[in-house]
């Protein structure tokens, strides 16, 4: 089997080279340099070592992806003839993604890869900066650097910044994350004679004219809870301390069923958020449902039971099962296509976990009894157990409120209130048949009666008279005028 020794040159100059390696390089006459831009070339040029170095294969590239293929396929075509040795900068198996190309590619075309010996530029970079490792830290391609990815509570070095552009994107990305103003470290050359390094603000980042192919950056970590509270593991850490040995007595005595009641407070306000489309206060609301959440979470992983994480990954298989069309191979080119697979696939989970239950059972649990009744009459009208149409439903809301009349005469509580639920339960009936949902048209009469109402109230204290002394006459008169001008 033909083979490629794969050799690092290292972070500096030649007297950093482990011997091994040297000698690797001295004898082969087959030897490739993924670039000859690294400090230590020139000295082995000055040693009579002859190479060949892809540096071409990047101008004809507009992304590292093509470029990387290429010098693999171009490496495997000559171990195919001969064996030989292939020098990347660092060592082989740091940051090196044709390396890792080789290692896939080349054992299924018959090739053997072989990885020596080198040293990688974090032992250098670790010198310069003066961390030590073992408390965490993170090494993150700059080129491919995303948000969700960046761990803020640990050291974090980002390679390759080659560039103003690269350094740009680099600078955003962390900005999301950092504040603007938190010292970074730009690392030049590390470990070489040349080895430079400046401390920066982090807006300054794409500023700097001394960004080559040998620089990285150093990201301190965040130490202070202030600058941490966008992280989700702050917001668990505070949630654990809260209900923890020193924590808040309130949120201690918590349980799942005592917290129910302000679940479904904060879902109401979120929603009333959402209707008068004010985004702060959206952004309080979705951080006070949240927190519902976290702490059901926190609960459950107290007592054993369950976590966070749990939750999370209960909906995240429950998307992937859901969204075919965009995780599997399903198509929907249309929101009712997707309607259609949804229901699809919710009903055949249904089926599964509830082979003989009634159909009703498939309405959510816990819902509020207005949205329990419309859920109800849809789930019914699926087997056709339904009226024709709004009229006909119509027609049942009338003979219910007669018989919801009859017994208020009667004065037989318990009968009424069985009739009154008749009648709503009719209502939302005629409500669904006619396309208007039940939940928003009552919302809708809440907010008028609201506005009317502080009319109302704003009329009394111009009249500088207590309540008891305005008639109901007076007060129904305000109220028309509310009504005509479109309160």
């Amino acid at each position: 089997m033909n083979e490629i020794f794969v050799v690092g040159l290292g972070a500096g100059e030649l007297d950093q080279l482990p011997l091994g390696v040297y000698k690797k390089l001295k004898e082969t006459d087959r030897l490739f340099f993924r670039t000859k831009e690294h400090p230590v070339v020139n000295e082995l040029k000055a040693e009579g070592i002859v190479f060949q170095a892809f540096d071409d294969v990047y101008e004809k590239h507009d992304t590292f992806e093509a470029v990387y293929e290429e010098i693999t396929e171009k490496l495997l075509d000559e171990a195919r003839k001969k064996e030989l040795v292939y020098a990347v900068p660092g060592h082989p198996l740091v940051a090196e993604k044709t390396v890792q190309m080789l290692l896939q590619n080349g054992p299924q075309q018959g090739i053997q890869i072989t990885i020596g010996g080198g040293q990688s530029f974090l032992d250098s970079l670790f010198s310069a900066v003066k961390i030590d490792p073992i408390t965490g830290f993170q090494l993150l391609d700059a080129t491919m650097l995303r948000r969700d990815d960046i761990n803020i509570g640990q050291h974090v070095i980002i390679a390759q910044v080659y560039d103003q552009f690269v350094a740009s994107e680099v600078k955003l990305t962390l900005m999301e994350k950092y504040p603007d103003d938190h010292s970074v470290i730009i690392v030049t050359a590390g470990g070489s004679s040349r080895e430079s390094l400046k401390e920066i603000p982090l807006y300054e980042l794409d500023r700097q004219a001394a960004v080559d192919n040998l620089t990285s950056l150093y990201v301190p970590p965040l130490t202070c809870r202030e600058e941490t509270l966008k992280e989700f593991s702050s917001l668990r850490e505070i949630i654990a301390e809260l209900r923890g040995p020193n924590g808040c007595p309130w949120d201690k005595k918590q349980t799942n069923k005592s917290l129910k009641k302000y679940l479904i407070e904060e879902a109401y306000e979120l929603l009333d958020a959402i209707d008068r489309d004010h985004i702060d206060d959206m952004v309080e609301e979705l951080g006070d449902v949240l927190l519902q959440v976290m702490l059901h979470a926190q609960i459950g992983e107290d007592d054993g039971m369950f976590s966070i994480e749990d939750v999370i990954e209960s909906i995240s298989k429950k998307m992937i099962r859901r969204h075919p069309h965009v995780f599997g191979h399903v198509h929907a080119e249309t929101s009712e296509a997707v309607a259609a697979n949804w229901e699809q696939i919710k009903a055949a989970e249904k089926n599964a976990q509830d082979e003989g239950a009634s159909l009703l059972d498939h309405a959510e649990k816990g819902i509020p009894a207005l949205l329990r009744a419309y859920t109800y009459q849809k789930l019914a009208a699926k087997i056709g157990f339904d009226w024709e149409c709004a009229e006909d439903a119509l027609t049942k809301v009338k003979e219910e409120v007669q018989e919801f009349a009859d017994e208020l005469a009667k004065e037989n509580k318990e009968a009424q209130l069985d009739e009154m639920g008749d009648v709503l339960f009719a209502v939302v009936n005629a409500a669904r048949l006619a396309g208007i949902h039940p939940e928003e048209a009552l919302q809708q009469a809440n907010e008028k009666f609201y506005r009317r109402f502080t009319y109302v109230e704003s009329k009394v204290k111009e009249s500088g008279r207590p309540y008891s002394d305005v008639s109901l006459e007076q007060l129904d008169q305000y109220w028309n005028e509310a009504k005509k001008q479109g309160r």
